[in-house]
């Protein structure tokens, strides 16, 4: 009786951790889908809007290392806990907000709660559950962490549609924050790692200002606000973010050398399977930048309308849940770099597919589920147990790092998308007249403004319906292969990478597989 109500607890207790990762996850893209009404609400600009999101990843890639060494000194329980109040807190300002500033600090308390949610969840996961156990738990975390950041877009768009506010994607966290707090409370169970006396205050401030300023280089670049003075504060923010990235490692080196409780122990970072492994993380990352793009994907290739091309992330969705229960499935059974290798394929013969081999929606659905599989695969366990593998003691600050690692790929990666998009979009000035020349048709039997509409690069979303309102049988035929070939040279080099990124990985973890197989079996001795 005492077993089962222990086994009961325990579950619970699992539980209580994946409602919580899938609602911190769920809040990085799920106000996407109501960017433009929050937008109107306050009145601001569509760029300064943005911000709403920016903010909310600047939060996360900040607290996310910082609280994960904080759990491992205070207790796992403790810091969970705080962290759902502290969301919960932030999700009820950010609803409540009567102005755009509060807007803002309610978004970036959010993120402060949310930060850390999934590394508190990972490592509670390593500490109380046995090895047998814990790739199938780590690849129901991970998948719910990534399913979370994918279906956030279409969450938010059936609660519009339900409650006809935005205001209510936040307030739904309230009850469920409460009752995390008090499930919580009575069903985890408390574990900490000895640590060291000294809390590393100052490894944290310069941590947090080098990913601060890397990350708004990135955002100002991936604004494509042209003028020079804009491109030299880029570059100049990124600099200075190496700059202090660098004073950063010089710091953590002493630190450790003088027993201060290290927020990135440099013992870590010399060792080739940790560096490898965040490596690894950032690669991941771009694989979630890439899944971003299916519903602009599903609707410039496929004419699927702007309404109903969000419902097409579905079926990757759906695979991606499969294939982080079955990443860990693997992980359990043949190890963690096997397990990459499996995943890295699958997702090649995804992206590639979708890349190159998608002209139907029946090719696209199957192509989707295959790379939704390895993308599953990838955000699951084997990631989690390499590094855990790797980090020995330090857990919670190496989970940190690698939940950071794949937030610097996401932020990355659609900002080099975007630029394959324009690229894409941009070959129309030769492709328009090239495919009206073929079809017999002179340009001045196209109106101007249509023309000057098509041609217009920051029109491409509406270029479909544009196309299929000319008259001109022989026109629109022309146009539609001109956009079609352009559409295509947008959306093929996404999936590529994506399927490159893939290989890469492949190959680093073949590498290092001896290295990495070393890391299984001392972590199985200890």
């Amino acid at each position: 009786m005492a077993t089962h109500r222990k086994q009961t607890n325990t579950n619970l207790a699992f539980i209580i951790l994946l409602i919580g990762v899938f609602m911190a996850a769920l809040d990085n893209g799920i106000i996407s889908a109501a960017l433009t009404t929050i937008n109107t609400s306050f009145e601001v600009t569509p760029v300064l809007g943005s911000w709403g999101i920016t903010i909310y990843t600047l939060g996360l890639a900040v607290t996310t290392p910082i609280v994960g060494k904080l759990a491992d000194r205070y207790g796992r329980k403790k810091l969970f806990l705080i962290e759902i109040a502290i969301f919960t807190i932030g999700s009820l300002g950010v609803a409540l907000s009567p102005n755009f500033t509060l807007f803002l600090i309610s978004r970036l308390v959010q993120s402060f709660g949310g930060g850390g949610i999934f590394i508190i969840a990972s490592a509670h996961v390593l500490s109380t559950f046995d090895k047998q156990r814990q790739g199938r738990m780590l690849g129901m975390l991970g998948g719910m962490n990534g399913i979370a950041s994918v279906i956030g877009p279409n969450v938010g768009s059936f609660l519009i549609d339900v409650t006809g506010s935005w205001h209510w994607l936040f307030l739904i966290n309230v009850p469920i924050g409460i009752g995390l707090l008090i499930f919580g409370w009575k069903s985890l169970t408390e574990t900490k790692q000895a640590v060291l006396s000294r809390i590393d205050f100052l490894g944290i401030t310069l941590l947090s200002l080098s990913i601060l300023t890397v990350m708004f280089a990135i955002n100002i670049g991936a604004s494509r606000t042209t003028g020079t003075p804009l491109e030299w504060l880029v570059f100049a923010l990124l600099i200075g973010g190496i700059v202090v990235f660098t004073a950063f490692l010089f710091v953590e080196k002493r630190q450790e050398r003088r027993a201060i409780d290290a927020i990135l122990p440099y013992s870590l970072l010399r060792k080739p399977t940790f560096a490898m492994t965040m490596v690894l993380a950032l690669l991941s990352g771009t694989f979630i930048g890439a899944v971003i793009f299916i519903p602009s994907f599903a609707q410039q290739i496929l004419s699927i309308s702007a309404e109903k091309s969000g419902y097409w992330m579905t079926p990757l969705a759906l695979a991606s849940g499969i294939g982080a229960g079955g990443g860990g499935y693997f992980v359990d059974k043949m190890g963690p770099v096997k397990t990459i290798v499996l995943a890295g394929l699958i997702s090649i013969v995804g992206f590639g597919g979708l890349a190159l081999l998608t002209a139907t929606k029946l090719t696209f659905i199957v192509f989707s589920v295959i790379a939704g599989i390895g993308f599953g695969f990838v955000l699951g366990a084997p990631l989690t147990v390499l590094t855990s593998n790797a980090a020995g003691e330090q857990k919670g600050s190496a989970i940190g790092t690698l939940s950071v690692s794949r937030q610097i790929g996401l932020t990355l990666s659609p900002a080099i998308f975007g630029a394959f998009i324009q690229n894409g979009f941009s070959k129309l000035n030769t492709l328009i007249p090239e495919k009206l020349e073929a079809h017999a048709v002179a340009q001045t039997d196209l109106p101007a403004e249509t023309l000057q509409q098509i041609m217009s690069s920051s029109s491409y979303g509406n270029m479909q319906q544009t196309i299929d309102q000319i008259p001109s049988t022989d026109v629109k035929a022309a146009l539609q292969e001109a956009f079609s070939t352009a559409a295509h040279s947008a959306y093929e080099p996404i999936y590529l990478f994506a399927a490159a990124m893939a290989s890469a990985m492949i190959i680093i973890v073949l590498i290092f597989r001896k290295q990495f197989n070393q890391d299984v079996e001392t972590s199985r001795d200890e």
